[in-house]
Order: C-alpha cells, then structure tokens, then sequence
C-alpha cells in the first residue's frame, strides 16, 4: 500500500513519487471525465499490486458533480480525512475536481517528504492550516529539490482553487513534464 511505502521508503525521489501519483492521478482523470469526484484522496486508497500496478480504491465518498450535489459536509460534519482536505471544503463544503486535486498535491508533498504539510493537535487545528496556510515547498524538509517539483506541489495545493490546475488530466499533464524533466536532468535556476 501507499502508506507502508510512505513509511518505508520516504523521502522518495521525485522520479518514484511521480511515478506512483501518475497512475492515480489516471485513475481520477477518468472519474472527473465522467462527473464524478472521489472525495477522499489520501495514500489509504491508493494499493500497489504485487506487478507494482496502482489501484485507486474506495469511491465510497464519491458523487457526481452537480449543483445538488457539492456539499461534502452532512449536517455540518466534515467528510474525508483531514489531512487531504482542501480549504473550501472546509470553509463552505463545496467540492468540485479541484478537491481531488488538492489532496493529490498533498499525496505528493507526503512522497516527496515523507510527512503531512500540516500537523496540529486536533483534526480542527489541521483543517485550520489548511484554509489559512500554504501547504511549504517539500524542498524545505527536503533540500536540494527541484524546483520545479516545489511549483507543481504548489499549484496543485494552492488554497484559492481558481489558481490550481482545473481537474486530474490538467494535473497529470503537468506531472508529466516534471517527470520528463527530472528524467532528462533539467536543473532550473
């Protein structure tokens, strides 16, 4: 699983942390093509097979985006693990492709980093940090980081979501050309 990998192996290289956030990142890709969002994005519901496939799990929480549809909170509590929660979810509820989004550039600040970008003492502490604090560059517990994978870690987790990539496929996109760049080497000042 995810989580015993995070345990396990982090820090992981940025190469293998995008090589495990990519087939997730398909996998939510094909759900926000189809309207629907997961809804609780986290290392728990993602699996690696014995062949090192990835498995997005538990759609339980998901819902097909509509109007009706965009509150997350029932009778005021608050769905999904708080962690991976994006700021408006906790401010209003409302949930499109970019929650998804959000708690996938928290996934890759966790592969990178081999921690959460906010801890508190309580679940409400944590859901605070989200709406009031930018999730840190990994490169900060991590020196040495490219810089580029900061910005990618930055844009997906940006806590106005009109400035994160608009759903998965945008974001893998992205990944992609980190990955490509990582590969051939590219160092930008």
């Amino acid at each position: 699983s995810l989580p015993a990998t995070i345990g396990k192996d982090s820090p992981l290289s940025p190469l293998r942390a995008l090589a495990l956030l990519e087939p997730l990142l398909s996998a939510l890709a094909a759900a926000h093509r189809a309207g629907l969002i997961h809804r609780d994005v986290k290392p728990e519901n993602v699996l690696i097979a014995d062949d090192g496939r990835v498995k997005v799990a538990d759609f339980g929480l998901a819902k097909a985006v509509s109007a009706d549809t965009q509150h997350t909170a029932t009778g005021g509590v608050l769905i999904g693990t708080v962690s991976y929660l994006a700021p408006e979810l906790v401010v209003d509820g409302r949930a499109d492709a970019r929650a998804d989004v959000y708690a996938a550039g928290v996934v890759l600040y966790e592969l990178l980093t081999g921690r959460k970008p906010h801890e508190g003492e309580s679940p409400i502490q944590v859901a605070y940090k989200h709406v009031h604090e930018d999730v840190p560059p990994p490169s900060l517990p991590v020196p040495g980081l490219p810089p580029y994978v900061d910005a990618l870690v930055a844009r997906a987790t940006a806590r106005d979501r009109g400035l994160r990539p608009a759903d998965a496929g945008v974001l893998l996109h992205q990944a992609h050309r980190v990955s490509q760049a990582l590969a051939e080497g590219v160092l930008d000042d």
